[in-house]
């Protein structure tokens, strides 16, 4: 399993952040960026409500 944050693509809204904080923490460019790979069901869950389409959960 593979969890992942496109760079180009967030625009850093932080939903990912707020449903999944052990997943997801916003990094020093405003963005997210992945801290653990743990919560995969989280994190497909964040996936479907990004509004840009920038994380991958496979």
């Amino acid at each position: 399993m593979s969890i992942k944050v496109d760079q180009s693509k967030c625009v850093g809204c932080g939903m990912c952040v707020n449903m999944c904080p052990k997943v997801f923490k916003m990094n020093s460019a405003g963005k997210s960026e992945v801290i653990s790979q743990q919560d995969v069901d989280c994190a497909r869950n964040a996936a479907n409500s990004c509004p840009v389409e920038a994380i991958k959960a496979e």
